[in-house]
């Protein structure tokens, strides 16, 4: 599937809104248990946006929004700056065509760019494939939440993963960077 990776906009967030609502009620990569509106999108997107981290769709051949990626705080305590969580939604058409990896790719990349030394997945229902997507990309199992959540009937577990972004842990982060300043009065 050709796609094309872009900054997302306050006009995606009716896509965006379809694309979570979808997930939201037929998956378990979220625990929420009913979608939200787009008021509420709208809430949740500008505070990323607006805070500067990356927000990416990724549209088909035809210009349709099929998925998104973003990167948030994992903790808002000072000390997690430079930490951040992946987050990947794609449309049922998407899914096993390569997007989530061009999506996931592109925000490793510029995350890395901004300064961040960390990145972790919280995968809902320790999903198969989000599993393997991450693992793919350099991410390793750092812990297993057993029966954290209940949807669909069922006990879920929610899976972590975490990688390093340009040094890691291996040097002290650049003081000047974006995520220095983050959650610092």
């Amino acid at each position: 599937m050709p796609v094309l990776l872009r900054d997302a906009s306050i006009s995606d967030i009716d896509a965006i809104t379809a694309v979570y609502r979808e997930s939201v009620l037929n998956g378990v990569a979220s625990y929420e248990i009913t979608p939200p509106d787009s008021a509420e999108m709208t809430a949740r997107f500008n505070a990323i946006a607006d805070n500067g981290y990356p927000y990416i769709a990724a549209e088909d051949e035809h210009g349709a929004l099929v998925g998104y990626a973003y990167a948030s705080a994992f903790r808002t305590r000072p000390a997690y700056r430079f930490l951040v969580e992946d987050s990947i939604y794609l449309a049922p058409e998407a899914r096993g065509r390569g997007v989530g990896r061009l999506l996931l790719e592109e925000l490793i990349s510029r995350c890395a760019a901004l300064g961040f030394r960390q990145m972790i997945a919280v995968i809902g229902g320790a999903h198969p494939d989000s599993i393997g997507l991450h693992a793919t990309h350099g991410f390793a199992e750092v812990g297993r939440i057993k029966g954290s959540g209940f949807k669909h009937g069922r006990w879920l577990d929610t899976m972590l993963m975490q990688r390093g972004l340009g040094e890691g842990n291996e040097s002290d982060p650049d003081t000047q960077s974006y995520p220095a300043t983050l959650f610092l009065g």
